[in-house]
């Protein structure tokens, strides 16, 4: 049963929606303020955090940068409908996805078992061979990276965007392909999720010795990541 925590400070909408997913099969805390929200995600227990951006005190922004100081545990946002500063913000600081209040309990359940299918490694032992593509080497079944010979950190949503751009290396592919089989849903007007994953992409890993970036954007189509 995965293990969730629940950060929002409204205690009526945690407890409905905690009740909701422990009956969905997840295994659901709740606390109600960012600062009891980080201590519990970092004592490493929980297989995904929900995390409400809008709380007074510490604010789901900074709690989500302190979580992502130590750890990569995945994070999914709930922010205002509409507000794209926040939720381009969480997806900047390493959220993997975000659902916009109000939210039905059903669309949640739904997003994170997308986000935990993503997250969990595979059980594949000595058969999980690396996927190479120039300079990157990925092992999906242990949701490893490797760029240049040393370890990329990155979120569970960022290796499977990655894993997908990867696979297809040399080829364009387009956002709704890219936010179906890296984020688990189809992709939605105006949604910039994958956008802001590639730019966080880019910067880790730096540009060609041509000064062009590894993952480029073909205007109108998608992205490409470029081989050698």
């Amino acid at each position: 049963m995965p293990k969730v925590l629940l950060v929002d400070d409204d205690v009526e909408l945690a407890d409905l929606l905690r009740e909701y997913l422990q009956r969905e099969g997840f295994d659901t805390d709740a606390v109600h303020d960012g600062a009891s929200g980080v201590a519990r995600a970092l004592d490493g227990g929980y297989d995904i955090v929900v995390l409400d951006v809008m709380m007074p005190g510490l604010d789901g922004v900074e709690a989500l940068r302190r979580i992502r100081l130590a750890s990569r545990v995945p994070v999914l946002m709930l922010t205002a409908r509409g507000d794209d500063v926040d939720r381009i913000v969480g997806l900047e600081l390493g959220a993997d996805d975000y659902v916009p209040k109000p939210c039905t309990p059903r669309e949640l359940a739904a997003r994170l078992r997308a986000i935990l299918r993503r997250a969990r490694p595979a059980d594949t032992g000595a058969a999980d061979e690396p996927l190479a593509a120039g300079p990157l080497s990925l092992w999906p079944g242990k949701r490893l990276a490797r760029w240049r010979g040393e370890t990329l950190s990155l979120t569970s949503t960022e290796f499977s965007l990655l894993e997908v751009l990867a696979r297809q290396a040399g080829r364009v592919v387009g956002k709704a392909e890219l936010s179906e089989q890296a984020l688990g849903r189809p992709l939605a007007r105006f949604d910039r999720s994958i956008d802001v994953h590639v730019s966080s992409l880019r910067q880790k890993l730096g540009q060609r010795g041509d000064g062009r970036s590894w993952i480029e954007t073909v205007r109108g189509r998608g992205y490409q990541f470029l081989l050698d």
